[in-house]
């Protein structure tokens, strides 16, 4: 069903994005690759064939609109949007500060509404398409440790399914998949309470399902 059919994800530089990516990649479809680490998504694209690399900063909204021209235009439309990047947390709510919760909410949360909300009028006069959020089992439950980003995650998981509500019947199939524990550098990267990043991973991460097969 991919066949032909262009694929934009971002957070496509590492873990489950570039497994999806690949995954995409395999099944014929043309894919699009976003994230900031252009080195990395020039080597995820140099295994998926046809692919195009758009690197952006996800909160930078003003650019969007010109993202979404350039991605739309290489291929003359877009079947399917990827909502992939995120970022996660590792801090007591007591201890966080403010601003842990505002980066969280802004990359986690707005960035993917900003991107759809860009894209979805497009698919919507094209006849349809697919959009597909990668939130979490933090999107559903009460994370200890997770306070930022189990309130991004649960907002991702509300934001799509009122896109998929409203826009069913235009032939908008929107999917919400919230994965457990994957094998990425998402402990690694995650927040800690004074907003650094953590640096090290942990055994619930490195025992997960590996990226490909969440893919």
């Amino acid at each position: 069903m991919f066949e032909k059919e262009c694929w934009w994800i971002t957070g496509a530089s590492a873990g489950i994005g570039a497994g999806i990516a690949g995954a995409l990649a395999a099944r014929g479809a043309r894919v699009i690759l976003s994230g900031r680490n252009v080195a990395a998504l020039e080597e995820v694209a140099s295994g998926c064939g046809d692919a195009l690399v758009l690197p952006f900063e996800a909160t930078e909204f003003d650019a969007i609109p010109g993202l979404v021209e350039r991605a739309w235009s290489w291929k003359g439309r877009i079947e399917g949007l990827v909502n992939n990047a995120g970022i996660s947390q590792r801090s007591l709510a007591v201890d966080t500060v403010f601003a842990v919760y505002e980066r969280l909410i802004a990359v986690d949360l707005l960035a993917p509404i900003a991107l759809t909300q860009a894209v979805l009028p497009r698919m919507v006069q094209a006849g349809g398409g697919r959009i597909v959020a990668i939130s979490s089992v933090a999107g559903f439950i009460g994370a200890p440790l997770r306070s930022a980003y189990s309130a991004a995650k649960h907002g991702l998981v509300g934001y799509h399914d009122v896109v998929r509500a409203e826009n069913a019947h235009l032939g908008i199939h929107v999917h919400v998949v919230a994965p457990g524990s994957v094998q990425t550098d998402v402990s690694r990267n995650a927040l800690v309470a004074d907003g650094s990043k953590r640096g090290v991973s942990d055994a619930a991460i490195d025992n997960g399902m590996p990226a490909a097969e969440a893919a």
